[in-house]
């Protein structure tokens, strides 16, 4: 956790305690300012002990996400009071509100296209990402889906980040490559750059093109009468290396041909034996409903999904999102 603490928790502490000193300068003898510039004060004692990010009851490691939410955390979840986890509740809940308003509505119609989407958090919030942005041209739009490292309330914080990012670059820009490598910059050299995102970012015009761009994500399938390939990965994930460059692969779909994008939560789904789902079930499935609508695509993959789970609980996220070319 050493590197981590030198890239993000020492200057976030640092940045508190500047502000802090600020803020009782204006306004001195204040006990609440004191008090929190005393626990950043500890937190950096910690830092510089090598005790820092131990529970003080059980001696544990603390969720390293936890302390990317928190650098003044102190305790393990095991053994928070009983007001804290009723806070913890809370903030989940509120968390997870947050984040599906950010997602797009689940059956969006475009001219030419219709976009279908599946989101299923493992937990209450979830590292998942998944948007779709109609440009000024009614047929042509930008789509991205993609999947946080990590877990929990840190992971829910970096997908918000994320969306964010691509909402504010999508205005500029054309081409996903250039796209994804501003995204890739923004995002390493923010202060969330310990972590790192898998995503595919398409842009879809009218004529039926869709350009992806695929940083380090399970690959992408194109789904048509004729069978179903896959759109192999043009970059690492975002987040690994600020000078990262991109490419991008173009494929071109007619009508009644899909393409589908889904976070490993799909492929990674393991039954009770261990053994996993697999990319080349996934592709069987799609192309056994090949033609299908957008939502009879994703329901027949989940219902294969169930089947191979068999009752064994899915351990991560899952997002599937099916972009169907109509005309």
């Amino acid at each position: 956790m050493a590197s981590l603490h030198e890239s993000y928790i020492v200057p976030q502490l640092q940045e508190r305690r500047r502000r802090l000193e600020i803020a009782r300068a204006s306004t001195p003898g204040d006990d609440d300012l004191q008090r929190l510039l005393n626990e950043v004060d500890g937190a950096l004692a910690r830092v510089a002990n090598g005790s820092y990010g131990i529970c003080e009851v059980c001696h544990d490691p603390i969720e390293a996400t936890r302390l990317i939410v928190d650098p003044l955390m102190r305790f393990c979840l095991d053994h928070l009071s009983p007001d804290q986890q009723r806070e913890l509740e809370q903030d989940l809940e509120m968390a997870a509100q947050i984040q599906r308003g950010l997602l797009p509505e689940p059956h969006v119609r475009l001219e030419g296209w219709e976009v279908h989407h599946r989101y299923q958090p493992a937990g209450m919030v979830s590292g998942d990402y998944c948007d779709v942005v109609q440009l000024a041209n009614r047929g042509e739009f930008f789509f991205v889906l993609g999947d946080v490292s990590g877990k929990g309330v840190a992971a829910a914080l970096l997908m918000a980040h994320l969306h964010a990012t691509f909402r504010n670059l999508m205005a500029g820009e054309r081409g996903v490559h250039r796209l994804v490598e501003r995204a890739n910059r923004v995002f390493r050299e923010s202060a969330l750059a310990p972590y790192l995102a898998t995503l595919v970012c398409g842009h879809a015009e009218p004529s039926g093109t869709i350009e992806i761009c695929n940083a380090g994500h399970c690959p992408p399938l194109v789904v048509s009468r004729g069978g179903v390939s896959a759109v192999e990965p043009t970059g690492l994930p975002v987040g690994a290396f600020a000078g990262v460059r991109y490419g991008s692969r173009s494929v071109r779909l007619v009508a009644g041909d899909s393409l589908v994008v889904y976070t490993d939560g799909l492929s990674e789904g393991r039954d009770r034996s261990g053994e996993e789902y697999g990319a080349q079930r996934v592709a069987q499935v799609l192309g056994a409903h090949a033609g299908a609508s957008p939502d009879a695509l994703a329901e027949a993959t989940l219902a294969d999904l169930s089947r191979h789970l068999a009752g064994n609980p899915r351990g991560d996220d899952l997002t599937l999102m099916v972009v169907r070319r109509t005309a």
